[in-house]
């Protein structure tokens, strides 16, 4: 049943209605004028003349609590754990703070974060001219890192600008100081280290709040014009790098073996020097011996003499040739076929049997030795 409907006995069910009284929807005028009326009296503001008049001075309260709740949650921002905030008032640097949640009045103050723990890159490019007037091509990279956020921000108007600027001066005066092929090959460490020198010393004075973490010199090459032609150049040098290691290699790896030798070469002749002048210091001292015996008795001192030596003559020989005084054959006695039973036939004993072998000798009986098979002449004694 619709509430405008009669019923129920005749009453009316409009919701309005309640009690006997009529209630109607509420008028926002009167809300208004209800909620100007509360807060007039903290601004000091006294009766309103007429409903109008509250109305609007209640709308403009509220605009203004509305906008100063905003202001108030819009000063609130976070600084991350790798930048600092440098805080300007009015544009006039002001402090500065680190990484958190902070609150800052806004259209006051105003913060600019400034990242203090990456490294930044830089590269530098270009065809520079070398002190002997040849043109390279040039390529140089630079890391930094801020340490000092205020200074990075006011000292100079662009700090990454100027360290680019520094950079390029720097690097075109070690260039034109520089022989192209010391940039090309072998001088390029010298190069970077010079350049990274050069480039303090100028960013130096503009205290940019920058710290140079380090110089690489990327790549440095000719003119395309004439890169083949450098390129054969710089690889003979390498070639001529690569055999003077070798050879310096071989040179170390040869001379201690040439230093052994010569020291075991001078051992075997300090030895050999020693042996020589102890063997002739005892046979000094043998002949000192032998002499008093000789001049007691010439003859059997001569006789033993002579034994002795054809002992040892006969001991390293194992053939024997027998000369005859006043014949014409030679006596030959195979001394090896006697002294070895087990070469030849035996006897029932044991013994080799020996038969002496005769060969004729020279013209007028002369002895004859056969070196080639290791004999020995034995002139016949009287």
């Amino acid at each position: 049943m619709a509430w405008n409907e009669p019923g129920n006995n005749g009453k009316n069910n409009d919701p309005w209605k309640q009690g006997g009284r009529d209630q109607g929807p509420p008028d926002l005028d009167e809300v208004f004028r209800n909620f100007g009326k509360k807060f007039g009296g903290i601004f000091g503001g006294g009766k309103s003349s007429g409903s109008n008049g509250s109305g609007a001075s209640a709308a403009a309260v509220l605009v203004l609590i509305v906008a100063a709740l905003v202001w108030a949650f819009s000063g609130f921002y976070t600084i991350k754990e790798s930048e600092r905030g440098v805080v300007l008032r009015f544009g006039q640097y002001n402090s500065e703070v680190g990484p958190g949640i902070h609150w800052k009045p806004t259209f006051i103050d105003t913060v600019m974060p400034v990242d203090v723990t990456s490294v930044r890159t830089l590269r530098s490019d270009g065809f520079m001219l070398t002190q002997d007037q040849n043109l390279v091509r040039v390529t140089f990279e630079i890391q930094y890192r801020v340490f000092n956020a205020r200074l990075y921000k006011f000292s100079v108007v662009d700090a990454d600008s100027s360290l680019h600027q520094a950079t390029d001066a720097a690097l075109r005066y070690v260039i034109g100081h520089s022989i192209m092929d010391d940039v090309l090959t072998r001088g390029r460490e010298v190069v970077r280290q010079n350049t990274r020198q050069e480039l303090e010393g100028i960013i130096q004075p503009y205290n940019m709040g920058i710290a140079l973490v380090d110089v690489n010199f990327r790549d440095a090459r000719p003119p395309e014009e004439v890169r083949d032609a450098f390129d054969d150049a710089i690889k003979a040098q390498e070639d001529q790098e690569r055999f003077i290691q070798e050879a310096q290699a071989y040179a170390r790896e040869i001379e201690p073996r040439a230093r052994g030798q010569v020291n075991r070469v001078m051992q075997e002749a300090e030895a050999y020097k020693q042996q020589t002048v102890l063997k002739a210091q005892g046979e000094v001292a043998r002949f000192e011996k032998l002499l008093p015996e000789y001049l007691a008795a010439p003859k059997v001192t001569r006789d033993r003499m002579y034994l002795e030596t054809m002992e040892q003559v006969y001991s390293n020989t194992s053939k024997v040739m027998v000369d005859v005084k006043n014949g014409n054959n030679i006596m030959y006695l195979p001394l090896d076929k006697m002294l070895n039973p087990g070469s030849g036939a035996t006897t029932p004993s044991g013994t080799v049997p020996f038969t002496p072998q005769r060969s004729n000798t020279d013209a007028g009986g002369s002895n004859r030795t056969d070196s080639s098979r290791n004999t020995t002449t034995r002139s016949g004694r009287g």
